[in-house]
């Protein structure tokens, strides 16, 4: 489904949006050389680091066609998906410029919806712990409930409605536990409900959301979250209101643990290496990147796995070898690594952040199309 959607809708808005902009162009000051490497490498060195910048854009190298064509950025572009489970999804993004990728990932961290705790009603709290800050913790709480179900929710309105709002109650009273051992000290025996839970928290239905959901289990994402602690005679009663937000007007609606990119290392070695270097130069990386194989009688590094590489650059310490391998990134090749919340399936939350994009696409051209008719 992902591959789908940006192969479809993405792939038209997106070369519109470049073809509007063809005509702009840059020019660099003086030629380079090994041009392939400066467009679609960037490359680690000891002391910095090189083609940072985008540089593929039309006219800047003669002899290279660099203008956008639909039709090569669909023969380019691809998804791969790594590695995938509910909560966790690892893919590579191959074929597209570091801004949109980066768009992507900012989409992830602060604009898909999601339901949260926005209002707080404490009715009686006679813990140790203020009502502010356990508003807080319950806020922060993931709430398991499909934000596309519901509808944002109209600040003006007093009362929030089915087709809006979620209803949570939390209401726990600590007492002592009559059948604890005479002489216990520890205050799971000597008590009842003195820990709160997230699992404490019910869903109240509003109007239909009884039949509506049925089948939804509205409440919690994990159950183990400790809110607060309580003594014999303490208790709380709280109701909690859920409305849909993005992540980019508080945290709590934000639908990851963490949305992240890199590029994808490339370790070239400029010459056999063997021995003892061969043994240091594995060293240099992590487990898995480099491995020492037989060669007619003789121990010689071979690059395995460059994409395990955590861009030490432990190898340019060494004087004898820091000359030998060559570190680079492919400029065009990203690995994300997505860590949902739990409130919905990582791979929905990729779509879902797909989706957003091509919106801001087609914003932005009915814009361009306005601007153009005044």
């Amino acid at each position: 489904m992902v591959i789908f959607l940006f192969g479809g809708v993405f792939e038209w808005e997106f070369s519109t949006l470049y073809r509007r902009k063809r005509g702009i162009t840059a020019k660099m000051a003086a030629p380079m050389s090994n041009v392939d490497e400066i467009r679609d490498r960037v490359i680690l060195g000891e002391f910095g680091v090189r083609n940072v910048h985008t540089t593929d854009y039309p006219g800047n190298y003669p002899g290279y066609d660099d203008t956008w064509d639909l039709e090569k950025f669909k023969k380019n572009f691809r998804i791969d998906i790594v590695n995938s489970d509910e909560n966790m999804l690892e893919f590579d993004m191959i074929g597209i410029d570091a801004a949109i990728a980066n768009a992507f990932r900012r989409i992830l961290l602060a604009e898909v919806p999601t339901m949260a705790i926005e209002k707080v009603f404490v009715y009686n709290n006679t813990s140790i712990i203020q009502d502010e800050i356990l508003a807080h913790r319950l806020g922060l709480v993931p709430i398991k409930a499909d934000p596309r179900l519901f509808e944002y929710r109209n600040p003006e309105d007093q009362e929030g409605t089915e087709i809006d709002t979620i209803q949570l109650q939390l209401k726990v009273k600590c007492t002592r536990n009559p059948r604890a051992p005479k002489d216990s000290s520890d205050p799971k025996e000597l008590y009842l409900n003195h820990m709160v839970y997230s699992g404490d928290i019910k869903w109240l239905p509003i109007g239909n959301q009884a039949d509506v959901f049925a089948d939804a289990k509205i409440g919690p994402v994990h159950g183990d979250i400790l809110l607060a602690q309580l003594r014999p005679g303490q208790e709380l009663d709280i109701v909690m209101h859920c409305v849909k937000g993005i992540g980019k007007d508080h945290a709590k609606f934000s639908p990851v643990a963490t949305a992240s990119y890199r590029l994808l290392p490339e370790i070239t070695l400029l010459q056999t290496i063997e021995g003892e270097q061969a043994e240091r130069l594995k060293r240099c990386f992590s487990p898995g990147v480099i491995e020492i194989q037989n060669v007619n009688g003789r121990k010689v590094a071979k690059v395995v796995n460059s994409r395990l590489d955590t861009c030490s650059r432990e190898v340019l310490r060494h004087d004898d070898l820091k000359s030998l391998v060559k570190l680079g990134r492919v400029r065009d090749h990203f690995i994300f690594s997505v860590e949902s919340t739990g409130i919905l399936p990582a791979d929905v939350l990729v779509t879902e952040a797909i989706n957003v994009l091509i919106s801001k696409c087609q914003k932005f051209l009915t814009e361009l199309d306005a601007a153009e008719m005044d």
